[in-house]
């Protein structure tokens, strides 16, 4: 009787209350309170924030098995779900080349999608990246974008996305000018992190950036147009060539680099020298550079 009653108090908690309980849930276990009542049947097919991992499934050591069983959960969700959906997450080391993910972006492309995360891991960067398809660029109401190991060739067309607030780019397959054209297209963006890129000269205009994280092997990084900048995180990867060809670029200017970022009030900088001797093997010597600016009233 007692359990019977508060079943009943829950089930009549008003639905945004119920969504948000729903959304803290793990996805398997949300799609599990169908289960409960007639009532219950369909209410987790209603909330805004979808987040898919591996733990979606049964892990078994047939990996063909759990990348069907992967889909088919994912589809189903999705082909059941009701309303906007404002975020989809995907976290997994089983779907890096599947062909469903592009149906599910072109559905998501026509659900009000906001923020958009796809982390498709791989053991030790084995495998191809995953091509996005051209749906992504017609998600034009995405406040943010989080890219691991994925390859982007945005079409001609694309102008940027207008709303777009945060952007991670981690390993993702990309020309230069096209980074350089997505940033300078996102007119709000505020964070920005880009990672693993090799021998990358960027040059920065996003005049609302106000956090910034590199890592990577950069020939020059130039903030030409970030007046509101007020944290930046650089980890450089050196070699000898691109440390010669960096100390001569005009960004490595000390005061003139800063001269563009009036606001800054933290900058850490992190620089990784390699170097490969006869005997190969590594070297690799570390330096770091933490400043504080301090406030002015």
């Amino acid at each position: 009787m007692g359990d019977a009653l508060v079943q009943d108090l829950i089930s009549d908690l008003p639905e945004s209350i119920i969504e948000s309980i729903l959304t803290r849930l793990p996805i398997r276990d949300a799609v599990r309170t169908s289960i409960l009542s007639s009532k219950w049947r369909y209410k987790w097919a209603s909330i805004t924030q979808l987040v898919f991992d591996d733990r979606c499934v049964t892990l078994r050591s047939d990996r063909a098995l759990v990348e069907k069983s992967l889909i088919d959960f994912i589809t189903k969700a999705l082909f059941l779900h009701k309303g906007p959906i404002h975020k989809f997450q995907l976290s997994t080391w089983y779907l890096q080349n599947c062909s469903d993910i592009d149906q599910w972006l072109l559905f998501l492309s026509r659900n009000d999608i906001k923020e958009l995360v796809l982390v498709l891991e791989e053991e030790e960067g084995e495998g191809e990246l995953f091509r996005v398809p051209a749906s992504l660029f017609h998600c034009k109401k995405l406040t943010r974008l989080d890219l691991f190991r994925c390859e982007l060739d945005p079409p001609l067309t694309f102008k940027g996305f207008s709303y777009l607030n945060s952007l991670t780019l981690h390993q993702v397959l990309v020309a230069p000018d096209v980074i350089e054209s997505l940033i300078s297209g996102c007119p709000l963006l505020e964070n920005l992190a880009i990672s693993y890129f090799d021998s990358l000269a960027l040059n920065i205009k996003a005049p609302n950036l106000k956090f910034l994280f590199l890592e990577g092997e950069f020939k020059d990084i130039k903030l030409e147009n970030t007046p509101l900048l007020v944290a930046m995180s650089v980890d450089m990867y050196m070699t000898e060539d691109n440390a010669e060809h960096f100390e001569q670029s005009s960004s490595c200017n000390f005061v003139k680099f800063l001269g563009g970022v009036p606001l800054l009030e933290k900058l850490i900088g992190r620089v990784y020298f390699t170097k490969v001797r006869d005997y190969d093997y590594l070297i690799v010597s570390f330096t770091e550079l933490i400043l504080f600016f301090p406030l002015y009233s």
